[in-house]
């Protein structure tokens, strides 16, 4: 089978496709899947320059989610049989033409959604679930702040936003990806590499300051984001895109009353199982009744995986890309 593979730390100028053996049948529990689709995402870039927080020692198949059909099953597997439509998550390892996955990772695809779309919402849509539900407990009528707002999470917690009632205000480092927010569901934008972010997210707000900020980029824009919550606000840290991990005076939390949240889906999913698997369904269900939209921007071959993850590099891909074998 064939497999895009990472075979020195160096980023994309590391990665190859490379001709493997198929996957020895699927142990006890385990499913396996012939991949149509694999979605891809920043943790993606990252573990080509071993920068993120699990490590493989190369080579190893990047790739943190897919979704395609079942072939095999293990002993003990009940939720899937051959022949069923599934997409599925993993650390590494989904840019390949067959997986072998934990039956626990799967949720099944209903017909109406197809393996791009499929291939590109799980880890997004999944983490977002999280956030803002599980840990900020987004109400009706609150206002959220989304940094990163075109990136793949970024849309998804638009999307989510809205499908949870909030208001949501996008920012983003260009007007043409505040401009793509507002298509993809957003209420209004801010260009934070020329305006004021603090301030416009107050006045975007009403004057109050926005209850939740949903923040996958760190650096810079962290603590102008806090400063602009409203009492009881919930700061959601969700990644570090722009590199730096910010250090946030802690007397904001007290000014403010509010709370500064950790995200950890991988943990949540591991811990979790049940819960989020019926989130993943969740998702579907939505994304089934058009209420959630995923947006694919690129579409390439195995072969352009390295050219896909140098755009990803350069901020270059609004929404999601998919690879496909």
């Amino acid at each position: 089978m064939r497999a895009v593979r990472v075979h020195a730390l160096t980023g994309p100028s590391g990665v190859s496709v490379d001709e493997l053996p198929e996957p020895s049948a699927p142990g006890s529990g385990d499913v396996e899947i012939a991949v149509k689709a694999a979605g891809l995402n920043f943790p993606d870039l990252l573990l080509t320059y071993g920068k993120y927080q699990f490590k493989p020692e190369p080579p190893f198949i990047p790739g943190g989610e897919g979704a395609g059909v079942v072939t095999r099953v293990g002993v003990g597997v009940t939720y899937v049989k051959p022949g069923d439509r599934a997409a599925f998550t993993m650390i590494n390892g989904a840019f390949a033409e067959k997986v072998v996955v934990p039956e626990a990772t799967v949720v099944k695809v209903p017909d109406a959604v197809s393996f791009d779309i499929a291939a590109a919402t799980l880890l997004t849509y999944l983490t977002t679930m999280h956030a803002l539900v599980d840990r900020a407990q987004l109400q009706k009528g609150e206002t959220l702040l989304v940094l990163g707002a075109a990136g793949g999470v970024g849309v998804s917690a638009i999307q989510l936003g809205k499908v949870l009632g909030a208001k949501v205000i996008a920012a983003a480092g260009s007007e043409e990806k505040v401009a793509f927010c507002k298509e993809m569901g957003a209420d209004a934008g801010i260009v934070y590499t020329h305006e004021d972010l603090k301030e416009r997210a107050k006045a975007l707000s009403d004057g109050r300051g926005v209850d939740v900020t949903y923040d996958a980029v760190g650096g810079p824009y962290s603590e102008p984001a806090i400063r602009s919550m409203a009492w009881g606000g919930r700061h959601l840290v969700v990644g570090f895109a722009a590199g730096d991990i910010p250090k946030i005076p802690l007397n904001l939390t007290l000014l403010k009353g509010c709370s500064i949240v950790g995200v950890f889906w991988g943990q949540f999913a591991a811990r979790e199982l049940a819960k989020n698997r019926a989130h993943g369904e969740q998702v579907f269900a939505w994304v089934t009744e058009g209420k959630l939209k995923p947006h694919v921007s690129t579409k390439e071959s195995f072969a352009n995986a390295a050219r896909l993850l140098e755009l990803m590099g350069s901020r270059k891909i609004m929404g999601k890309a998919v690879l496909v074998p």
